[in-house]
């Protein structure tokens, strides 16, 4: 998602941090802005919009001086604007921040009673209060002047702020008074250091530092550093010195966006666990059982007020829907349809003012959801979108939005978008749930534990990927496909097939289990291989017999098994197991490996895994 930039050295500050911003441009951002520290102290310049704008204010406010931070922000607290924009300051105190503070409403409640007040809607700022604070009563507690420099004041202050704060980042902070140094640490998101020749800069990821270093330092969980120009001091939180040597990154500039992957696909499954994270942070409470969406406007009333839900969306967003559908029927007992948006407005929909629309686009700008939202809100519908990207035309137009966190999606065929929107659905259905009384605190609780754990599991899952390729490698030549899948898993069959029709050009065919006589059994040969998902949920027996079915005519079963499953292992040819997350998440674990199936059958075959033919990312046009 968002891009930190940092340095200290002996060059002007400015063009560098700039420089690096813009190659964090693949992550996505809606506003931008640096802080400089020189002879004029520390100045500030942020804008909103593109990184052209801030080039353009700093045009006519250059920024002089050797140290300062930089960072490219997405809005999740706080509409996108200047104010919002980073870095923030109080009191001397300048910070950027990557990532989401759990607690930043009784935080900024405690720091509003001590007499603070706030100048952005962000929880970001809370940062720059903590620390001005913590660095006050450091420096009285030592008996220093306020502009004492050196001395370690910086990182103690930050220490004592982070044990505050409840969530994830990766925070870069310089003071007025010392333009020798700024601090970072990191909890969760990413952020690295760069060795250069009489300087070290910081990033968010490795392409902003590949024109000035391929030394970089890799920080780990809950680790400070303090940054000079000449030399770097890591520490944990605990404050415990460590050593590392730089890891020389000999990535071009696109493998390093790449983050050394092979293809952007590639990568993006592997960033599911932080998308999904990101996308529940915030937003989940397991405590108590609630779950916190006060910018998509489901208070109790207009829950209540709802008669039914209408979804509509393409190709794999329409799959999510599918999922959504099961979840939150289950969880709010309320009817809902999913319909694809290409056939929507074409068939006189029956919509009123109880109808709730939710429009699931992973751009914002499928043009087919888009013109599916405008009739139904012609037609008095409200509406609540689901899309990854900040200001689209379709988060722009519904009534609210619930974005997702996935970041920047580069591969054409969907992976982290989809998890997410998965994860995003799951939440409106605990949400609509608890509102409308069908839905008690304790089973809330349940359920967003098992979702807590979601990151956790489909790390194990990637942990197995060796498996999976071989699986693969042995399908590879197969010229088709049949996924099978029973209840909230035949939406997981059809994305399965989906993803390796896109990318491998092989015909693949999803269908639901329990229609498998009526039709697709015909098509079961020696050898064809037949993927089920049968995760010990719902309707496990029943898949275990569409399984017996196919073993009986010869074809292939790849099995999607639930771990310490002793009875499947017998019955397939080869299982793919997954954690056992619950019913209500099994779609989000069994397509992860349905991806990774998918991948290595193309790249195996060496089709143009990122860019398929005849396809496009965002599709625009009807």
């Amino acid at each position: 998602m968002c891009g930190i930039v940092g340095y200290v050295g002996s060059r002007d500050a400015a063009p560098i941090l700039v420089d690096g911003l813009r190659r964090l441009e693949y992550r996505g951002y809606d506003s931008a802005g640096v802080a400089v520290l020189g002879d004029d102290g520390l100045q500030i310049v942020r804008c909103e919009g593109k990184l052209s704008g801030l080039e353009g204010c700093l045009a006519t406010k250059p920024l002089k001086g050797t140290t300062g931070i930089g960072h490219t922000r997405w809005a999740t607290h706080g509409r996108p604007s200047e104010q919002n924009a980073h870095p923030h300051n109080y009191q001397g105190v300048a910070v950027v921040h990557n990532g989401i503070i759990e607690n930043h409403l009784q935080l900024k409640q405690l720091l509003r009673a001590g007499g603070h007040s706030f100048s952005s809607e962000t929880d970001t700022e809370i940062f720059a209060h903590l620390i001005a604070s913590e660095l006050a009563d450091v420096t009285r507690s030592k008996g220093l002047e306020k502009n004492t420099t050196g001395n370690g004041l910086l990182a103690e202050a930050v220490r004592r702020a982070l044990r505050k704060v409840r969530g994830t980042y990766a925070l870069a902070v310089l003071r007025e008074e010392d333009p020798s140094e700024l601090v970072i640490a990191k909890n969760a998101s990413p952020i690295v250091l760069g060795r250069a020749e009489g300087a070290w800069l910081v990033a968010s990821d490795v392409p902003a530092l590949l024109p000035y270093t391929r030394d970089i330092i890799f920080l780990e969980e809950e680790e400070l550093a303090t940054v000079r120009a000449d030399h770097v001091e890591l520490e944990s939180f605990d404050g415990i010195p460590i050593e590392r040597a730089p890891t020389r990154v000999d990535w071009s500039p696109v493998m390093a966006e790449k983050n050394g992957h092979k293809h952007f696909m590639h990568k993006e499954i592997h960033e599911q666990p932080r998308a999904i994270a990101d996308t529940l942070r915030g937003r989940a409470s397991v405590e108590t059982g609630d779950v916190h969406l006060e910018d998509v406007g489901l208070d109790e009333q207009s829950a209540r007020s709802i008669s039914r839900i209408v979804v509509v969306a393409c190709g794999t967003s329409w799959h999510a829907g599918l999922v959504g559908k099961t979840a939150i029927e289950q969880l709010a007992r309320l009817p809902v349809e999913v319909d694809l948006a290409s056939e929507f407005r074409y068939r006189q929909p029956v919509i009123d003012e109880s109808t709730l629309v939710i429009p699931i686009s992973q751009s914002g700008e499928t043009a087919d959801t888009l013109a599916a939202l405008r009739e139904a809100r012609r037609l008095g519908a409200g509406s609540l979108a689901i899309v990854n990207v900040v200001g689209s035309a379709i988060a722009r137009e519904a009534d609210h939005v619930l974005y997702t966190h996935a970041g920047p999606e580069i591969g054409v065929a969907s992976t982290k978008c989809f998890t997410t929107q998965l994860t995003a659905l799951i939440l409106i259905a605990i949400r609509l749930g608890r509102l409308r009384g069908t839905l008690d605190s304790g089973q809330a609780r349940a359920h967003l534990e098992n979702l807590s754990k979601v990151p956790g599991h489909v790390e194990e899952i990637l942990g197995r990927e060796e498996d999976l390729r071989s699986i693969a490698v042995s399908v590879s030549s197969s010229p088709n496909f049949l996924f099978l899948g029973r209840g909230s898993s035949f939406p997981i069959a059809l994305e399965g097939a989906l993803k390796l029709k896109e990318i491998s050009y092989i015909h693949a065919e999803g269908y639901a289990a329990g229609e498998m006589k009526h039709g697709p059994i015909a098509l079961i040969e020696d050898g064809l291989p037949v993927v089920i998902i049968a995760t010990r949920h719902g309707t496990y027996e029943k898949a275990l017999g569409n399984l017996e079915e196919v073993r009986a005519r010869g074809g292939r079963v790849i099995a999607v098994a639930t771990s310490e499953d002793n009875d499947i292992g017998s019955l397939a040819d080869d299982v793919i197991w997954v954690p056992d997350g619950g019913s209500l998440v099994d779609p989000i674990l069994a397509v992860v490996p349905l991806q990774l199936l998918s991948y290595h059958v193309a790249d195996y075959n060496g089709t143009d895994v990122d860019q398929p033919r005849n396809l496009a990312k965002s599709v625009t046009v009807e």
